[in-house]
């Protein structure tokens, strides 16, 4: 099956993906033709593939709302400076990659501790199909925890956002998976 019929489906799941307790991209005024708002500027299905926890919260979504609206993510987030600095050393560009969360939803609050359970339960229902073949580049614990319980042989690096390493040295260790990858 073609790549763009099978993220198509990814979207129409993710769409139709519910859990309680949190809201949907539809809820906050974000669904469009996308799993997540980021691939308006990191959506490219046969580039390499960067997985994270979470896209982001609710109360932060509907705060940014313009700004996500126009470049799919809130700009000056760590996350984003520390991914633009890994993509910097390797030589590729925000066009060339694909990023999405395994869990499709959005959190109450920021930084949350999404249970193991729902990130399976959105990853089963959503990002597997996404995959395309891709051996995907795990960022942060949940994402990996998330992607091993589903079999899925992935590369492994901090979270663009952990704490207790240097911007640099998080970027580096990105790029490294980026060229593995």
């Amino acid at each position: 099956m073609e790549r763009a019929t099978l993220y198509q489906e990814a979207i129409e799941r993710r769409r139709a993906f519910r859990l309680r307790g949190y809201a949907t991209l539809a809820d906050l005024g974000h669904d469009g033709p996308w799993v997540s708002p980021i691939q308006k500027i990191c959506g490219n299905l046969s580039g390499p593939m960067l997985v994270s926890k979470d896209w982001l919260d609710g109360p932060s979504a509907r705060k940014a709302h313009a700004r996500i609206a126009e470049q799919g993510h809130v700009p000056g987030m760590l996350y984003m400076k520390i991914i633009d600095a890994a993509l910097a050393l390797v030589g590729l560009s925000r066009a060339q990659i694909y990023v999405t969360p395994v869990f499709c939803l959005l959190p109450q609050r920021r930084s949350s501790v999404i249970p193991a359970p729902d990130r399976a339960a959105s990853f089963e229902a959503v990002g597997q199909y996404e995959l395309l073949g891709r051996r995907p580049i795990a960022l942060g614990q949940d994402a990996a925890q998330t992607l091993r319980g589903f079999g899925v042989a992935c590369l492994e690096t901090r979270h663009p956002s952990a704490r207790g390493q240097a911007h640099a040295a998080r970027a580096q260790e990105i790029a490294s998976a980026l060229e593995a990858a």
